[in-house]
Parts: structure tokens; sequence; C-alpha cells
């Protein structure tokens, strides 16, 4: 296994594949986000459903956190490792020829969602952990307020012009990202062949997920 992460091809397989089950988690979150535009009653019950699950909170929570870290660490290594395997021979190169300005900056953009993922822990995670773990508070209430507190401190983060923009900004470049990185993966994964027909489905899924995120923060804003 130790040689497989220390092979190219096996690095960009791991740092796909990575790639895809946090493609699969943020259309599980923006579905649930997106439950909060429509019926704040019924994003309260399916926020309390996955904040307490034993499943989600002992399984697939760790495995999330470790899939982002994961995901960001082969990224710093993969781009480390392509600027010394380049060859230093030309006096020229021009990137802009052979690849896309997206491909080109992924780890830029990567910067950016990882500073945003950062700020998003100390605004929702790092509280929840404290609640449940450290107060051992699993009621999903909160002082002061009738009913099950997820709508409140989700519409609360919105109120704040400057932390609205920080986040539509954050998703754009999450757009950027996804716009190259979708068909990467599958490319990494030995499905070059539907290149073409990923590219369309890569496209809107860079485009209707980032959208999806700022429609509900701008949403939140405009109506809190």
């Amino acid at each position: 296994m130790s040689g497989f992460f220390k092979s190219s091809i096996g690095r960009k397989v791991a740092m796909a594949l990575s790639a895809f089950f946090l493609m699969i988690f943020l259309l599980q979150h923006l579905f649930i986000n997106t439950l909060s535009v429509f019926s704040p009653k019924l994003f309260n019950e399916v926020s309390h459903f996955m904040g307490t699950n034993p499943l989600v909170q002992f399984a697939l929570q760790p495995v999330l956190i470790f899939g982002v870290v994961f995901h960001f660490v082969m990224g710093f290594i993969l781009e480390i490792k392509n600027n010394n395997a380049r060859q230093t021979k030309y006096v020229k190169n021009n990137g802009a020829a052979n690849a896309t300005w997206m491909s080109r900056n992924m780890i830029w953009s990567g910067v950016v969602i990882l500073a945003f993922i950062v700020l998003h822990f100390i605004d929702f995670w790092f509280p929840e952990i404290n609640t449940k773990f450290i107060k051992g508070d699993w009621s999903g209430t909160m002082e002061g307020l009738e009913g099950l507190r997820y709508y409140e401190e989700l519409t609360h983060k919105f109120v704040n012009p400057i932390r609205v923009g920080a986040y539509a900004l954050a998703f754009v470049f999450l757009g950027l990202h996804l716009a190259h990185g979708f068909t990467s993966a599958f490319q990494s994964v030995g499905a070059a062949s539907l290149r073409k027909k990923l590219e369309n489905v890569g496209k809107a899924y860079a485009i209707i997920v980032p959208l999806g995120f700022i429609f509900i923060a701008l949403f939140h804003h405009f109506n809190h």
C-alpha cells in the first residue's frame, strides 16, 4: 500500500477517490441546506437527526474529516511533486497552450477553499462539538428559543454582509476548482474515454452546486 501512494498513478487515483467522496458529500450538504429555504421545521428535524445519529457522528463524520484532510494533503503533495518533476532545460514553458487556467491554478483555488473550510469549522463544527461532547447537550435546543436551534444558527451566520460575500466568493472558487477537478477525477481512475460526456456533467455540477449554496446564503441574508 505504501508503494501505491509513492507512485504518481497511485497518488492521482487516491486523490480522485477522495474527490468523489467529497463531491457526494457536497450534494448531501446542499440538499439539507436547501431545506432551510422551503421548510425551517424540516431542516431542523433533518439536522437534528444527522447531528444525533450515532452512525453519522461516530462513523461517517470521522471519515468525512479524514477525507477532507487527505484530499488537501494529497493535493499539496501532488503539486510539489509536479513542480519538482518539471524539466528546467526549457527557457520558456507556455503552460497556457497545454492546459486551462483552472487546471494550472488548482492549488490556489484549493488554498482558498481550505481557508473557507477552516472558517466553516470555526462557525459550525467546533461549536457543535463543544455543545455535544464538552457540555454534553444533545437536545438540539437553545436557551430562549422555542424548538430546535439549527435553523436559527444557520440564518444567524448570514446576517453580516461581509461574511456572506466571503461565503459567496469561496463558492465561486469551489466552482472553478470543480470545473477541472470533476473530469480530472474520472480520468485518473481510467474513465478517459468518457471525458467528452463527463465534461458537460462536470460543468453542470461545477455551476449548480456552488450557485445553490450561494443562493441559500443570499436568501437568508435578505430574509432574516
